[in-house]
């Protein structure tokens, strides 16, 4: 399975020979290709190409005397194979910049009910435009609304625009994209529980706190969160795991509550156990329907873990939960108690 898209940097010179023999044609051989003059003008001193691939691939390459960039969801040419690969934010941003303008571009003629919403596009884009996750990360999006049952595409999109937009992790952008997966397999229980990661963001972060992904901790593991005050000791700040249990629907178990219990029991005996510290566990329910989440927040069931946050988001933004344990946050400003 490919990683997210991601440049290859070159410091070998380049002319637009060695471009023609070492780059489009070895792609014109193998896929049929066009090298092409891109839809915006490159970065000052750079000079720029586009290849696009009779099987739907695509391929951007700029250069000057000193470097070379390579960006593409196809089959790397072997004169690239030994170059060192870099996100967008780790390379001159002009460069980042301009790539971005092409692929959105693209992506406004390809999907343009999903290029409408601006930050999300922007912020999913090396997975949107993956080798191996761009048709099934768009599927997800189009037809799964994102993990919300009941719910329109466009609620759902415009739910994580909206979160999204606020930048809060624009700087760990390539970590949480990522968690959407590259398969090319549309998986909607995996990437409905990666979503449940950036729901979770947003609880924290409408509670005023600020976030970090992917904290190691001592076991060897690592936890989604840790959930910085904008006071305190930020040492001492609460890390957080996030699960999303199956709907009884499409799971063996016969309940709501039966699956909140099942799936909240396999993070408490494996992961959380193993770290053995005070981690709080954030246990969504999006994915359930509306009587599914009547029947849980009726009877509150127990997931054996303490302290633990159960909740459901809707598309609108309204996020019922209820608590158990001592919680070392405060989410009343984040959360509608029941």
């Amino acid at each position: 399975m490919a990683s997210p898209l991601r440049f290859r940097r070159s410091t070998e010179r380049w002319t637009d020979d060695r471009i023609e023999r070492d780059i489009y044609e070895p792609l014109d051989g193998k896929f049929g290709a066009q090298l092409l003059t891109p839809h915006y003008a490159g970065p000052s001193s750079y000079r720029t190409r586009r290849i696009e691939m009779g099987n739907g691939d695509l391929a951007l390459f700029c250069w000057n005397d000193d470097e070379a960039f390579w960006l593409g969801n196809t089959e790397t040419p072997s004169a690239l194979w030994r170059t060192e690969k870099y996100t967008f934010e780790e390379i001159p941003y002009s460069v980042a910049r301009w790539a971005q303008r092409e692929l959105l571009a693209d992506l406004t003629v390809e999907d343009p009910w999903l290029a409408e919403y601006d930050h999300l596009s922007w912020f999913f884009l090396p997975v949107l435009f993956s080798k191996d996750g761009r048709h099934s990360t768009r599927t997800f999006f189009r037809e799964h609304a994102m993990g919300f049952p009941d719910s329109s595409r466009d609620d759902a999109l415009a739910f994580y625009e909206r979160f999204l937009s606020t930048g809060v992790l624009d700087d760990h952008r390539y970590e949480m994209a990522s968690k959407i997966g590259t398969s090319p397999q549309v998986d909607p229980v995996r990437m409905a529980s990666a979503m449940s990661e950036f729901t979770a963001a947003k609880v924290l972060t409408d509670a005023d706190y600020g976030i970090t992904p992917e904290i190691e901790v001592t076991t060897g593991h690592s936890l989604d969160f840790q959930a910085h005050p904008e006071e305190g000791n930020d040492s001492e700040a609460p890390l957080v795991e996030v699960t999303r249990p199956r709907p009884p629907t499409r799971r063996h178990a016969d309940t709501p509550t039966a699956a909140v219990r099942e799936t909240a029991e396999t993070k408490t005996s494996g992961q959380l156990q193993k770290h053995g510290g005070g981690a709080v566990l954030f246990v969504d329910c999006s994915g359930f329907r509306e009587d599914e989440w009547a029947a849980v927040k009726g009877e509150k069931p127990s997931v054996g873990h303490r302290p633990a946050v159960v909740f459901r988001a809707r598309p609108s933004g309204r996020i019922e939960a209820y608590s158990e344990g001592t919680l070392p946050l405060d989410l009343d400003g984040a959360i509608d108690w029941v």
